[in-house]
């Protein structure tokens, strides 16, 4: 089996699809369903199963699998059932991959998706095609990096584009209505995904709308929490469950103290959207150097790395990497004198030192 998890709008049912096209074309022995499909109000999944097996399928496709309450334990049962079909589903990234019906962690890999980076953006538009970089290559090797880059690119304008549209894999088709199709996909992943994976009633899934378009005119401020929860007259337990379900939805970023667990969430230092293409839509005159912050998140965490707030700059990166994110003139004075300290310029094409530019970190995946 193959799980292929990520916030909706960021390509999974394209790369489903893909697969079926590209590694089977016309062969029989593959077949894509999406399990949102009106066909399955009246009918169960094993009942497809049962009869897509006759035909001799061998490799099954399923997408919104969340779509259905016991998804776990019918993908055990799939494979349990029919010994020799390969499975590979799709579902949102509220999903809880936790053992409570079936345990698939020892039968799947797990693969997350992410929206574009800022390099797979420009692999996108056909601009240049590099490979992913690790941050410590980035941190030691940035100037000849960055040099090399810029004999085929003129970095800048196209950063400030991806900051504004190019983060979902969408903004191919839609061009003018792309920030319409960033909120039609937020509404979906409230009034669809979320219902179909947690038990929530349409007051609370208002209440979710609200703190998330608060949250995102505000950003990045300290929030305090007991005031917005009074705003959304609510209690502190299920404002949580809301700030969690926005974080896993892809539609916010929580960023802990370092001084804190990740885990805890109950006070979160700063609050950022998920990625600078959510704020465009959602906020009409967004701050530039929250956007350069969003985007430095963003980068770093879908590349795997523990973002938190420091003490002195801006954010620790994996207990170690301490980074100040500002504009061209930003200075080392805050963090001056602390091994391990960056600056992350924006509007520089190549950095010196320990200043590198904003936009090479959208090279990491």
């Amino acid at each position: 089996m193959v799980c292929v998890k990520g916030a909706r709008g960021t390509g999974k049912t394209t790369i489903l699809r893909q697969s079926v096209k590209e590694r089977f074309g016309l062969d029989a022995r593959a077949f894509y369903v999406s399990f949102d499909h009106y066909w399955f109000k009246t009918h169960s999944p094993l009942e497809f199963v049962e009869e897509v097996h006759k035909q001799g399928v061998t490799h099954l496709f399923i997408d919104e699998v969340h779509h259905f309450e016991h998804w776990q334990t019918i993908i055990k049962n799939i494979t349990d059932f029919y010994s020799g079909m390969n499975v590979v589903y799709s579902g949102s990234s509220i999903l809880k991959m936790d053992n409570r019906e079936g345990d698939l962690s020892r039968r799947q890999m797990s693969y997350n998706l992410n929206g574009l980076s800022f390099r797979e953006f420009l692999a996108y538009e056909g601009v240049l095609d590099p490979s992913p970089l690790t941050l410590e290559e980035l941190l030691r090797g940035h100037v000849e990096i960055a040099m090399e880059l810029v004999k085929n690119i003129r970095p800048i304008p196209l950063f400030e584009r991806y900051l504004k549209t190019g983060y979902y894999p969408f903004y191919k088709t839609e061009h003018s209505g792309y920030y319409e199709r960033v909120v039609e996909t937020i509404d979906k992943v409230l009034d669809s995904d979320y219902p179909a994976v947690e038990d929530v009633t349409p007051a609370t899934i208002r209440k979710t709308k609200k703190m998330l378009m608060v949250l995102a005119a505000s950003c990045p401020q300290q929030p305090n929490m007991s005031a917005l929860y009074r705003e959304l007259e609510t209690d502190r337990n299920q404002g949580l469950k809301m700030l969690s379900v926005l974080e896993r939805a892809g539609l916010l970023a929580l960023v802990p103290s370092g001084k804190d667990t990740l885990k805890n969430l109950s006070r979160p230092e700063k609050i950022f959207c998920d990625n600078p293409n959510i704020m465009h839509a959602l906020v009409s005159r967004a701050n530039e150097g929250t956007i350069r912050e969003t985007f430095f998140v963003n980068q770093l965490r879908s590349a795997g790395h523990e973002v938190v707030c420091a003490e002195k700059g801006d954010f620790l990166v994996d207990g170690r990497y301490l980074f100040e994110v500002g504009g061209p003139g930003k200075g080392f004075s805050q963090i001056k004198d602390i091994p391990d300290s960056f600056i992350a310029a924006d509007d520089i094409e190549t950095g010196f030192g320990n200043k590198i530019p904003l936009w090479l970190f959208g090279f990491l995946y």
